[in-house]
């Protein structure tokens, strides 16, 4: 790895989502200064969002009505003037991009043995940097002059923002060739946000405050499992005496 490039194509799965669950299609590249340390930086778009069965089951059965009014948008008016209930996956939050400048350390290298029959070079590496990452989110209501109410319908409409947070994790490289690779790694990017879109803080004398703002983001140790095919320039590695 000394003195050479990486470039991977990744495929990154997120893990234990409550209302989201985000597929992103992106790349890393890295320049390693010794066989043993590299730096880089990986990136990401959301570009698969799907909704899970909870998102599913709060849009078919949780009652719209004055009481709920804060928590879920209960009405929406159609181009013909009908008056229904809104779709709830409109006001879950997205994950929408992550930029992660990185360090790369790979501590474990050897040959992985299947059946010993086929040998693979295999190494171990862990990962730390920082992500920023694009959200697309319920923004404030209620709280300051000039936010909507939090029951009206203007205050359901998301907007952007980025989450800086730190990454880290651990993974580890197949090498089928000396310029090709198969890489699997668990990628951690811990930050608060406001998933659903929920009132959930309260007042010092009690719970709910019946506004939306950050008090309302909840942390969460968003988790991610990547796929990637790594690419080595140059092709042909410098071999030491």
């Amino acid at each position: 790895r000394e003195g050479r490039f990486e470039i991977a194509p990744t495929v990154s799965f997120t893990l234990l989502d409550e209302y989201r669950r985000t597929i992103f299609f992106g790349g890393r590249l890295q320049y390693n200064v010794t066989d043993w340390f590299g730096f880089g930086v990986w990136g990401a778009y959301g570009a698969v969002q799907i909704d899970t069965d909870l998102t599913t089951q709060i849009d078919k059965i949780a009652p719209r009505n004055i009481i709920t009014a804060v928590n879920i948008n209960h009405t929406l008016n159609t181009a013909n003037g009908v008056i229904g209930n809104a779709k709830f996956t409109d006001q879950v939050a997205k994950w929408n991009w992550i930029i992660a400048p990185q360090v790369q350390l790979t501590p474990f290298r050897g040959k992985l043995s299947i059946f010993e029959k086929l040998f693979v070079d295999t190494d171990a590496y862990i990962f730390l940097g920082a992500a920023f990452n694009g959200l697309s989110e319920r923004g404030n209501c209620g709280d300051t002059a000039g936010d909507p109410a939090c029951i009206a319908q203007a205050s359901f409409v998301e907007k952007s923002r980025m989450a800086p947070a730190p990454t880290f994790g651990l993974g580890l490289h197949f090498f089928i060739q000396d310029f090709l690779s198969l890489g699997v790694e668990y990628r951690a990017i811990p930050f608060s946000w406001n998933r659903a879109g929920f009132d959930t803080s309260g007042t010092p004398n009690g719970f709910p405050d019946n506004k939306i703002t950050g008090a309302d983001q909840t942390f969460k140790f968003n988790s991610l499992i990547n796929v990637e095919i790594g690419f080595g320039l140059p092709a042909k590695p410098s071999v030491s005496d």
